[in-house]
């Protein structure tokens, strides 16, 4: 199951949001999206959990959680329409 992850720090590494899913399960891979122009994080990002009971989990207790000062949010990512 792919889940989105929003508000988190710019300051937040793919290898934190990783551990904190991987306390719910086996974590396939996790994706920050960067910011071209400064390299940075843009404060959302990917992670993809291929047992949906584990990323169902995640979700549950992920979201609203404080990380970094921030207050993530986590839930299903939709599908991209094309």
């Amino acid at each position: 199951m792919k889940l989105l992850v929003r508000n988190l720090a710019r300051t937040t590494t793919e290898e934190q949001v990783t551990a904190l899913f991987e306390e719910y399960g086996t974590v396939q891979w996790c994706n920050l999206v960067m910011d071209k122009a400064t390299g940075g994080s843009k404060g959302f990002g990917f992670v993809e959990m291929p047992k949906a009971g584990e990323a169902k989990a995640a979700v549950k207790n992920l979201n609203a959680r404080e990380v970094d000062g921030n207050k993530i949010r986590v839930k299903k990512a939709e599908d991209k329409k094309e």
